[in-house]
């Protein structure tokens, strides 16, 4: 089978596509033929640094969808053919994936396979942001940083669901907050100014909620545009910068609380729950109620160029690889 193997860590151009022997499933475990597989940038800092990679070479991608190719020993509720999504840990860029089947889940009745391979990660996270972690009441605003984003694309559309009245975007040019503004966010910021920004739209007060996948910097000046009694949800470190260290005096004086959340760990330690997150979240998809934008596909063969456009920090929406 083709698969797109990463044997040292670098840039887009070490991704190679190979031929790799056909896996086969193992107890609890399912195979699945992949259709499409979605991107994300935890991928790229796989390939770039190692992000949760054991060791080398290995074979990135943590989502996709397709249709079961074979059942392992135990498995029931899948039938051969059934077309399904996954979360993995690892090893979704390939024709053919071994996936633990707790992590697997039918594709919504009314949703095709392209769809399907950008809701395993980007629709959960989304949910579990606004409605587990981030406890959105209604009337409350919310602030999302990379807003344009995969997870953001969605953020802001579930958390005006969920009864938030304002929900404000933070992005990187213009062009990606025209692009938010047209998917439901009441405005869209600039980094460079967007501290200033939410205290003028707030009147000063701040917001209630801020959801941030950036980390360093942005995560402290997101800090500071916290409400009284406002909560902050961490979900990642795309500026690459060192782990900021939050402490009492940042917290206490108006009683700030800063919580986290991620899907890959939850997937490794609390499948079941999972589950529970995602049934919740993919009915948001079936009713129609949130749209997933796919901005850009390529080919399996060509993961280079979807890796190049994502780390250009320039492409909005959920970005696929076709299979």
């Amino acid at each position: 089978m083709r698969a797109v193997l990463v044997e040292e860590f670098g840039g887009p151009e070490v991704l190679q596509v190979v031929e790799l022997d056909t896996p086969e499933p193992g107890a609890g475990e399912v195979t699945i033929d992949v259709a499409y597989v979605g991107v994300n940038f935890a991928d790229l800092q796989a390939r770039s640094i190692g992000y949760r990679v054991p060791g080398l070479p290995f074979v990135p991608g943590l989502e996709l969808s397709g249709r079961i190719r074979a059942l392992g020993a135990g498995v029931e509720g899948f039938t051969v053919g059934q077309h399904v999504a996954a979360i993995t840990e690892g090893g979704a860029y390939a024709e053919i994936v071994r996936a633990k089947a707790a992590t697997v889940f039918p594709v919504p009745e009314g949703v095709d396979l392209r769809t399907a391979a950008t809701l395993p990660t980007v629709l959960p996270t989304a949910y579990a942001l606004v409605n587990t972690v981030g406890r959105v009441q209604p009337g409350e605003t919310v602030l999302v940083q990379a807003a344009a984003g995969g997870v953001g694309t969605v953020v802001g559309q579930v958390a005006k669901l969920s009864g938030a009245g304002a929900v404000y975007g933070v992005v990187s040019s213009a062009a990606k907050a025209d692009y938010a503004r047209k998917l439901g966010y009441d405005d869209a910021f600039l980094t460079d100014t967007f501290d200033a920004d939410v205290r003028a739209a707030t009147g000063g007060r701040g917001v209630d909620l801020v959801l941030d996948p950036v980390g360093g910097e942005t995560m402290r000046r997101s800090l500071e545009t916290l409400a009284l009694f406002g909560r902050l949800v961490s979900f990642g470190n795309a500026s690459g910068e060192p782990a900021w260290q939050v402490g009492q005096p940042e917290l206490y004086p108006r009683g700030r609380s800063i919580s986290g959340f991620s899907i890959l760990s939850l997937t490794a330690t609390e499948p079941q729950v999972l589950r529970e997150i995602a049934s919740r979240a993919f009915e948001l998809v079936t009713s129609g109620k949130v749209e997933l934008p796919i901005t850009a596909e390529f080919p399996l063969a060509e993961a280079v160029g979807a890796h190049r456009l994502m780390g250009g920090r320039t492409s909005t929406g959920k970005l696929i690889l076709a299979v």
